[in-house]
């Protein structure tokens, strides 16, 4: 099975047949071939990084682990490029990214990046990756009380900028203490980056390279972490894990208000259409749903331990959250909204995408799709 652009057994037998009622007995093989290919669709599969072991690909039709890769050690942040044939992986322990051929499930280049290698986005036109990197970051988070890496003598992160055309490093963003989550505008023309040490929220120029907004966030709570813009591109959402609460910015990057949600919000995402917000409340142990245009409560579903990132399926009935201390998947039903299966199997998960491309904390279908 080509886990990417996989096909349907069911639905080539049925092709095929129809090609072969068609064209006759005396028709090319390449022939039935080709439409085969062309008519078919991508079967739809996840892929979730263990810290312990590697990615595991789920086939989305079944809910089960089809076949693990062996990227780099402690792999985190990864992303899919748009046309589904190369996952990016941030290789934590080894300070770089792996690229990966998905028809294949092998690495066909490492590319050094820098020291705690984390988040991973890819540019919407699919030509650059955007991984995130924290030389004074220890990968552990701050003790009870501690703000982080607030230290004068700290070596700042930087966003390294990956060509994936040519496998090299072709920019390097300077950026500020401890880099989270990371988003793009609406037309792919901005990156909006949390910083966790800083409290700070930047917003980078991506043809120039330059930062052209910072925004202190200090007055409203600590430790940004998530960071997602709404479909519509109104408003951009921001977690607060040490505070407890989210920032809901304009369409600018001016903050509107706080919300508050449950303890320790890390990962964020609008559902397809964009009518509720989901936030991964981790040390509640709970997602949260709000209603996107009031903010108010919707639901609270229990889920597992460190419970980070999560994303829906690209049908958007389900939603899958990676909880990295229960060494599992949880299965949400994204209607009824409640849980209704627990995939094991994995060890520590830490971060989920899907292909074709769905709403997630770490990725978003293109904007010119629809659910």
């Amino acid at each position: 099975m080509k886990y990417s652009r996989c096909w349907s057994a069911a639905s080539a037998l049925g092709i095929a047949a129809a090609v072969a009622s068609v064209a006759g007995p005396l028709a090319e093989p390449s022939l039935a071939a080709v439409a085969l290919a062309e008519a078919a669709g991508p079967e739809p599969v996840a892929y979730v990084t263990n810290q312990g072991a590697g990615v595991s690909v789920i086939d989305l039709s079944t809910l089960k682990t089809v076949r693990t890769i062996a990227v780099g050690r402690d792999p985190r942040g990864l992303a899919i490029t748009p046309d589904g044939r190369t996952l990016v992986t941030a290789n934590q322990a080894d300070a770089d990214v792996s690229l990966v051929d998905t028809a294949t499930g092998k690495v066909i280049q490492r590319v050094a990046v820098g020291a705690n290698a984390e988040f991973v986005r890819i540019g919407p036109d699919g030509r650059f990756a955007y991984v995130t990197y924290e030389p004074s970051s220890t990968g552990k988070p701050p003790a009870k009380g501690e703000q982080g890496s607030k230290d004068d003598q700290a070596t700042p992160a930087e966003i390294a900028v990956i060509d994936l055309a040519k496998f090299v490093v072709s920019a390097r963003l300077p950026a500020s203490l401890e880099t989270e989550g990371m988003d793009f505008s609406p037309d792919g023309r901005e990156l909006i980056v949390a910083n966790e040490g800083d409290d700070t929220v930047v917003v980078y120029d991506l043809a120039s390279g330059h930062a052209i907004k910072k925004i202190d966030i200090s007055s409203y709570g600590k430790r940004p972490r998530g960071v997602k813009v709404s479909p519509d591109g109104s408003i951009c959402l921001v977690t607060l894990e040490s505070s407890d609460n989210f920032l809901v910015l304009d369409s600018r990057y001016n903050v509107l208000k706080a919300v508050a949600v449950g303890q320790g919000p890390y990962g964020v995402a609008f559902e397809p259409g964009g009518a509720h917000a989901w936030i991964a409340a981790a040390r509640s142990g709970q997602m949260q749903v709000l209603d996107a245009k009031t903010f108010a409560p919707v639901a609270s579903i229990p889920i597992g331990k460190r419970c980070w990132h999560f994303t829906f399926t690209p049908d958007g009935q389900k939603v899958l959250v990676a909880c990295g201390r229960s060494n599992a998947l949880i299965v949400i039903d994204a209607v009824s909204l409640q849980p209704v299966s627990t995939l094991t199997g994995f060890d520590q998960p830490w971060g989920i995408v899907t292909y074709p491309k769905a709403s997630g904390s770490l990725d978003a279908p293109p904007r010119n799709a629809s659910h």
